[in-house]
């Protein structure tokens, strides 16, 4: 303490050494100007110059905190999960400054002991949005919990129960004991614009009741998250702020913050929130029915590209495209096939995997989604009656990787077979398929070797991948994809697209075609 207090006196006394300095310096000029007879500009020491703050920037956040602060709480959690609290959103790992949702803050049995403990204590946080008791935080805060205890910030200490959780936008609802609670509310309509101020209060490293402040950064972050479109904000957020609220100048909830952009673990400037209109859904659906139930159609499907309607002359079309069906399934059993290019659902156009994924999601289980199709050169409409989908990690054990991986060198090819844009390929017999374990229904052309510089190569195929169509030509044979490649070439097409099985699973590839 000694010497911080020396060195905030030293700054002091060094400042007021510059002001008597200043104050010389310009008793010198006057004094010169009297003697010259000139003039010059009288600067007065005693009174600095007040700049105003741009228009909507406060003076200070003071009243807005004491406005919103008692509704903001710290969510203690005892639990057995693993201490390891810095998570990658899947799907991200490999980028070089992880995502990292903002808690729980893990404590002090933090470490390859706590790992291997019975139980861990780790804190978030979050907010009243009702004066019964509903409290809204992050479902990676509480998911695990044993027990589960709020802090306000008059200090009292409260047990809650979880309501409800939803793994699909990371938001859980808690509910304690009690009545007449300050609360806040959700802001789904009048949302700052980017550049706007914004506040948020937390429970960051366990320091309870912390504000911050900066300006909304961007709308509509993609993270990784299939249902949430993020805000990106600038106030900084650290562990322990996970299900804490983003406040607007009017103490209105406009997000709730969930994960950082960070190469170390602490906040640089890059934060995540849900959208309140999102979380005020959300929520809602928690408290009726302590679940959040979402359509179904069974398929899975990636985005449609740019580079994927160049290779089938259809411009600038965008969608999703359905790489498989489960078996027995709503599409399935409608009839949707691989290569289907999916453009609208019920009317409401789709430009991603991500937008039908969520135009399905807001179907029931049993209604009827109109689905508009791309097929070959033709486009129709599919009926397909909707399932319910399984939670994610249902999902998540069901789906067997795959993908493009990191491509391997060429191996020793078969020169009797064609060589296609830069692969071998062979007829899939039955020593083909104990060599590269195709299942015995995938149809197709092998792929038994590859050019190390082709582009089949970048984009990462390998040996034993199967080419299953082109563009939306089923392949029986090499020459089913030679007389495709000519066909594109002929139509001035750059590229070709090819749906490659491996592993079970079905992706599209654009090709490109050489001259």
């Amino acid at each position: 303490m000694t010497s911080k207090k020396t060195g905030y006196l030293l700054g002091a006394i060094a400042g007021i050494g510059v002001a008597a300095a200043a104050l010389a310096a310009t008793d010198v000029g006057l004094n010169m100007a009297e003697k010259s007879g000139a003039s010059m500009p009288v600067i007065r020491a005693s009174t600095a110059p007040v700049f105003a703050p741009p228009p909507g920037a406060p003076l200070s956040f003071a009243d807005i905190f004491e406005q919103v602060s008692p509704a903001v709480v710290s969510v203690n959690v005892t639990s057995r999960a693993d201490a390891n609290a810095l998570r990658q959103i899947p799907g991200l790992e490999g980028l070089p400054f992880g995502i990292i949702p903002r808690g729980p803050r893990g404590g002090e049995e933090e470490g390859e002991e706590a790992q291997q403990g019975p139980t861990q204590m780790s804190a978030g946080s979050g907010f009243f949005i009702s004066a019964d008791g509903f409290i809204v935080t992050n479902n990676h805060v509480v998911e695990n919990a044993e027990e589960i205890k709020v802090v306000l910030k008059d200090e009292r200490e409260l047990v809650a129960e979880i309501v409800g959780r939803d793994e699909a936008t990371d938001l859980a609802v808690l509910k304690v004991k009690g009545t007449n609670f300050p609360f806040v509310s959700f802001e789904n309509d009048a949302l700052p614009r980017v550049g706007d101020w914004v506040i948020a209060v937390g429970n960051p490293f366990g320091l309870t009741a912390t504000a911050t402040s900066g300006i909304v950064s961007a709308y509509g972050r993609d993270i990784g998250e299939t249902f949430v479109d993020f805000i990106q904000i600038d106030a900084p957020i650290n562990r322990g702020n996970s299900g804490g609220p983003t406040f607007d100048i009017y103490g209105r909830v406009i997000g709730v913050n969930t994960a950082i952009f960070s190469p170390s673990g602490g906040s640089v400037g890059i934060g995540f929130a849900i959208p309140a209109a999102t979380a005020d859904a959300i929520t809602k659906q928690l408290i009726a029915n302590g679940s959040v139930t979402r359509g179904y159609i069974g398929a899975t499907i990636q985005n449609y590209t740019r580079e994927m309607a160049a290779a089938q002359g259809l411009g600038e079309q965008r969608g999703a495209i359905v790489s498989d069906t489960v078996p027995g399934g709503p599409s399935a059993r409608a009839g949707l096939q691989p290569g289907d290019i999916v453009i609208s659902v019920n009317g409401v156009a789709v430009g991603t995997s991500s937008e039908l994924t969520r135009e399905v999601a807001k179907a029931s289980a049993g209604d009827t989604l109109r689905l508009e199709i791309i097929r070959g050169d033709a486009r129709r409409t599919i009926q397909v009656r909707s399932g319910v989908r399984p939670n994610e990690r249902e999902l998540a054990a069901n789906d067997n990787g795959g993908g493009p991986a990191t491509p391997r060198g060429q191996s020793p090819g078969q020169p009797a077979n064609p060589q296609v844009l830069g692969m071998t390929l062979a007829p899939i017999d039955d020593a083909a398929r104990r060599s590269f374990g195709i299942a015995a229904d995938v149809r197709g052309v092998v792929v038994t070797a590859i050019a190390s510089s082709s582009d089949a190569a970048r984009k990462g195929l390998r040996r034993g991948d199967v080419i299953v169509r082109a563009n939306s030509r089923t392949m029986a044979a090499a020459g089913d994809l030679v007389a495709e490649v000519d066909a594109a070439r002929k139509a001035g097409r750059p590229s070709v697209l090819l749906g490659v099985s491996r592993d079970g699973r079905t992706l599209f590839v654009p090709l490109d075609i050489a001259p």
